[in-house]
């Protein structure tokens, strides 16, 4: 097959790449350090002929609006009239859309779902990497702050697999969702990252305000009963990336 990839140079994208690429797959990575423009448009329709399927797996910078990404990615490359767009998205994003990044995912949906295409979208949970990002974004000087929130991580090398297969089985619309093995606390994850990478400073919790709080405190935000769920866990992961602790 000839598998176009959305945001390929990023974490889920990367992963994806690479799984489709040692299973034989000619591969196409859609990013503008590639010449390819998915928010204008500029480029895509050159670089998705003759592919079976496109797999979103961008993510907007720190400076866009997730939602108005979103969109104009998936307006782009429905421009292009690919055979089968799979989409990744975020487990129940439906139900904590007053934060952004959600809300963006839950447009990304939809957009899709109108775009004349057929599709196949796949949410999933947090990667293991999530301790990473929340250390960094919840550092206030020396003081680290994290949301206490119930999560179920995923590795995103599960996750790029899992794209794979999708655009390989064809489009089925809403696919089931994937989360990991087991249910984690992000307070006790952070943690545990701070420890094993050797910087050990102390973490505070904090709650979250808004409906995305609640979410993230009551479970809304773990995967269903019917989702599938990779192998590797947290604590296995962690113990990869930093195996002298």
């Amino acid at each position: 097959m000839k598998i176009a990839i959305a945001g390929g140079t990023g974490q889920a994208g990367s992963q994806a790449t690479l799984v489709a690429q040692e299973r034989g797959h000619e591969v196409v990575v859609l990013a503008r350090s590639r010449g390819v423009n998915l928010v204008s448009g500029e480029g895509v329709v050159a670089a998705l002929e003759g592919v079976d399927a496109v797999i979103d797996a961008s993510g907007s910078g720190a400076k866009d609006d997730p939602t108005l990404f979103h969109e104009s990615v998936i307006r782009s490359i429905a421009n292009a009239k690919p055979p089968h767009l799979v989409v990744l998205s975020i487990v129940n994003c439906d139900k904590a859309s007053d934060y952004p990044l959600y809300a963006g995912k839950l447009a990304q949906e939809r957009a899709a779902e109108q775009s004349g295409i057929a599709y196949t979208i796949t949410r999933t949970t947090q990667f293991h990497e999530f301790a990473a990002q929340i250390w960094r974004m919840g550092a206030v000087g020396p003081i680290h702050f994290s949301p206490r929130m119930r999560t179920q991580p995923v590795a995103v090398r599960e996750v790029g697999a899992r794209l794979v297969d999708l655009a390989e089985a064809g489009p089925v619309g809403r696919a089931a969702d994937f989360g990991g093995p087991q249910e984690e606390s992000l307070v006790e994850m952070v943690r545990a990252y701070a420890k094993a990478s050797g910087v050990g400073r102390f973490v505070i919790p904090v709650n979250m305000g808004g409906s995305f709080g609640k979410a993230q405190r009551d479970g809304l935000l773990l995967p269903t009963a019917d989702a599938l769920h990779g192998f590797e866990t947290f604590a296995e992961w962690l113990g990869r990336k930093y195996p002298q602790n």
